[in-house]
């Protein structure tokens, strides 16, 4: 089954509050017709994409982008807008496998990939409204001792002092659910309106002369030392290709879709809850927690609580989103859970078995950057400007970045439904034991 034309209308925007909260987009790029030659073809308009086709730019190379919709349709355009700092995995871990050389220097990578978002929010959408803070809640006393330890390490060893963990008392006059053993708040993240951001970066890199043709679904590639990237309707000839579909990009490279997988997420946004929301947040802060499948929240702009959560054991959306994310809330929030739900909204993200992301060499001249399992914000524009650098003939940073361990799915290419279903179960069932 693909994603791309599974839950969505064709080109459309989804009924998100980050829709409705955007000017009217303007109307779409045309699509692709013919044949187009260029240096690089990029095969997806989300944060990868966008940033990979800036940086290039940048070098002088002709770059031509192909999304299957709308650049910003895919999860670039629904996620939870949180811009967090390191990896799915802490450093201690990263150190144990990659070595400490190795992860210092994807560090600093996630560092700069957050000031990477802050410059570019700033130059190409300040309407974004960048924030700084991400909460993170622990259900257990050996939860909170490893995410001590963890911010005990990244300052010792990182310098990064910018990471307050709680206890519970504490934590609960920030984050005001009763089911937190504690947490930790992290002032060095922060949280974005990722629509408006991937529209103002798209509207950049088309200013800056990168070809965007829109509802141009890429359904082959033909490798050689020049790769033919096939549409329905047309052909792109390139001396580079980069595949940053993510989550959406179809079954047609094996070699990425052997280690990464699409799983879905939801979002509800409430009706304004006035001043009902600080007996929710007690800060204009992200938040999220430690549950394996993730609840994840803030307020918008306008007093909405947007509450997300992954929880489909299926590619495609249940019937009736609303209820069963609305549910979860009210058991974490139990003071607003009569809130009435005025949006509800679901995507698709790609997931790696370790939850890192998926950056590789797959030819001499293709390149893949996807995985990012909810860290995408900040991940995908810092992967989408070392892929750019690696096309044009710098390639450490991405080696770097490649060397996070992302091992192939256990029943191959085409069970990822059935990997995803168990992936999904098993964490589903280790969260009911508070394991």
């Amino acid at each position: 089954m693909n994603p791309l034309h599974l839950n969505d209308r064709p080109g459309e925007f989804p009924p998100s509050w980050y829709a409705a909260s955007c000017p009217p987009p303007p109307a779409a790029r045309p699509a692709l017709e013919g044949e187009a030659t260029a240096d690089v073809c990029i095969v997806g308009g989300g944060y990868t994409g966008l940033s990979a086709a800036l940086t290039l730019r940048e070098r002088g190379l002709d770059v031509v982008l192909l999304e299957a919709h709308r650049i910003g349709w895919g999860a670039s355009g629904r996620n939870g807008g949180q811009v967090g700092s390191g990896y799915n995995k802490g450093q201690i871990w990263l150190e144990k496998r990659v070595g400490l050389d190795t992860a210092r220097a994807l560090w600093d990578l996630a560092e700069e990939a957050k000031a990477l978002t802050a410059g570019r929010a700033a130059k190409f959408a300040p309407d974004a409204r960048l924030t700084p803070g991400v909460a993170h809640g622990e259900y257990s006393a050996d939860e909170l001792a490893s995410v001590r330890a963890e911010a005990e390490h990244l300052s010792r060893v990182y310098g990064y002092d910018k990471i307050t963990v709680m206890e519970r008392e504490d934590y609960a006059a920030l984050v005001k659910s009763p089911l937190y053993r504690g947490g930790m708040l992290d002032r060095g993240a922060g949280h974005i309106h990722p629509l408006r951001y991937v529209l103002g970066v798209g509207a950049g890199a088309e200013a800056a002369g990168v070809r965007i043709f829109e509802n141009s679904e890429v359904t082959g590639l033909t490798h050689g030392d020049t790769a033919t990237v096939i549409t329905a309707k047309g052909r792109v000839r390139a001396k580079h290709v980069l595949l940053a579909g993510n989550g959406y990009l179809p079954i047609f490279e094996p070699r990425v879709s052997r280690r990464v997988m699409p799983i879905n997420s939801f979002i509800i946004a409430t009706e304004p809850l006035g001043e009902r929301g600080r007996d929710v947040l007690a800060e204009d802060i992200a938040a999220c927690d430690s549950s394996h499948v993730v609840n994840y929240f803030r307020m918008s702009e306008d007093g909405r609580l947007l509450f997300g959560g992954r929880s489909a054991y299926s590619i495609k959306f249940p019937a009736n989103i609303a209820n069963t994310i609305h549910r979860r809330m009210g058991e974490m929030f139990p003071q607003i859970a009569d809130a009435r739900v005025d949006y509800a909204w679901g995507g698709t993200l790609g997931i790696t078995l370790t939850k890192l992301p998926n950056i590789r060499r797959i030819a001499p001249n293709v390149l893949t950057a996807s995985g990012y399992a909810g860290h995408g914000v900040a991940l995908a524009s810092i992967a989408g400007k070392v892929a750019g650098e690696a096309i044009a003939g710098q390639a450490s940073r991405f080696d770097t970045l490649s060397a996070l361990p992302v091992p192939r799915l256990p029943l191959g290419t085409y069970f990822q439904t059935q990997t995803m279903a168990l992936a999904m179960a098993w964490y589903a069932l280790r969260d009911k034991l508070g394991s």
